[in-house]
């Protein structure tokens, strides 16, 4: 089958980025923008109040406590546009507004201005609740958002804050704790479940860098397996039994092959993303046909404009080549007619080639299960990017294999299609020397 558009046979996927993920960072900077906002609006609205009350306070320090405070509120929203030191502001502005709590009965001039109407402290002690909430660990934020209502209901039962009495100062301060508390669970709630996002979303991309690692190895494996027998075995066993010089010439050039197939190994990636064009690859198939002691007859059409990725030109040079061994070495002597068709474009698929003889055939159904030349080098191999080949041989009929890609009509590696050879498991994305009728030995 066919990889989809944009996406490579064999290639490992890249993983699709969320849209608006929720993440801790990201809450982290809706949480500081919002707090901040809603602390300016807050400060903006107790103003006046504070302004009123500026007279019933010692000078300077009423003026300058309301100068740190407000100041302090329009200095976070700032920060927060920024994304600067918005929870350092906070945490100091937290501070400062407990030590203006504490410090308000020194800072009172007349208390009878406080009879009937609350300190202006009072109307921000949500908002540094929130602030608290944002800046501190949740343990410390819990401890300030109890602490600051109390001391200001302390505050507000002394005759400095009013002497309202303690029933009227206890439901204040029940009043900003429970307020305040709202404000750090949501917080605590939306902290929380964005950890959790990250936390999933880094166990995934390990899992899916595992799994790319994994498919790395294998297909490393995978291609070391299939240089060895298609290659180096290959080779062992034609100079084992090499007897004439075209036979000892044949073995010496499958020698060299094989060695520059191990050097390209070393070299190439299983992520290599880079095309070939279909010209190039007949180029190597055509050399390939020359360099046997019974040389194929080679015809080659429609090659120029056509490309195809680096593991699929090297999946189908391997299967070709490994068919053309076999027929060197199974179908018979120098009598036999060989061929080798190379199409680009053809109404089949997009790359077409096709070796054929008329030698000895053999029957497919008698294929021993050991031998791997046809399902390791050529089925299985071209299965792993895409492609497919059918290969039709009877005794005495001759041989032809022909190479597809991509297949319009995809097999399972490892299954058996009719009329076929047995499948193996493995493939190879490196160029190497097959042998196609290996399994009819």
């Amino acid at each position: 089958m066919s990889a989809p558009s944009g996406v490579r046979p064999g290639a490992p996927l890249e993983p699709a980025k969320p849209r608006n993920p929720l993440s801790r960072a990201r809450i982290e900077r809706i949480s500081d923008r919002t707090v901040s906002a809603f602390g300016l609006v807050f400060g903006l609205q107790t103003l006046p109040t504070a302004l009123g009350q500026l007279s019933a306070l010692r000078e300077p320090w009423g003026a300058v406590w309301m100068i740190v405070v407000f100041g302090g509120l329009a200095l976070t929203v700032i920060l927060a546009i920024v994304q600067r030191g918005v929870k350092i502001a906070m945490g100091v502005l937290s501070i400062l507004y407990l030590a203006a709590i504490v410090t308000w009965p020194l800072l009172v001039r007349d208390p009878s201005a406080f009879s009937s109407d609350k300190p202006w402290l009072w109307f921000l002690c949500s908002v540094f609740t929130a602030f608290a909430a944002v800046a501190y660990p949740l343990w410390l934020a819990i401890v300030y958002t109890f602490v600051a209502p109390i001391a200001y209901g302390v505050v507000r039962a002394l005759p400095a804050g009013g002497g309202v009495g303690f029933e009227l100062a206890a439901l204040d301060t029940i009043y900003a704790v429970i307020l305040g508390g709202v404000i750090l669970a949501i917080i605590a709630m939306m902290r929380q479940a964005s950890s959790a996002v990250d936390a999933a979303q880094s166990q995934a991309l390990a899992r899916y860098a595992t799994a790319v690692r994994q498919h790395a190895t294998e297909v490393e494996r995978v291609q070391v397996d299939a240089i060895v027998h298609d290659s180096v075995l290959t080779t062992l066993l034609s100079a084992a039994s090499a007897r004439t010089p075209e036979q000892k010439e044949l073995a010496a050039a499958m020698a060299a092959d094989a060695i520059g197939h191990l050097h390209a190994a070393e070299a190439s990636t299983p992520e290599d993303q880079s095309l070939v064009g279909l010209s190039q690859l007949a180029e190597r198939l055509a050399t390939s046909a020359n360099a046997f002691s019974s040389p194929f007859a080679v015809e080659v059409r429609d090659v120029e404009v056509h490309m195809l990725p680096v593991n699929v030109a090297e999946a189908v040079y391997s299967a070709a080549v490994q068919a053309m061994v076999n027929s060197m070495q199974h179908a018979g002597g120098p009598e036999v007619h060989r061929s080798l068709s190379i199409r680009g474009g053809g109404p089949a698929a997009t790359v077409e080639i096709i070796v054929g003889d008329d030698g000895r055939g053999f029957t497919e159904a008698e294929v021993p299960a050991e031998r791997l030349g046809l399902r390791i080098s050529i089925r299985d191999r071209l299965a792993k990017v895409g492609g497919r080949a059918n290969i039709r041989s009877e005794p005495g009929e001759g041989t032809t294999v022909t190479i597809l890609w991509p297949s319009a009509e995809p097999q399972p590696i490892g299954a058996q299609a009719p009329g076929a050879a047995r499948s193996d498991q493995q493939g190879s994305f490196a160029p190497r020397e097959p042998r196609e009728t290996e399994a009819a030995e």
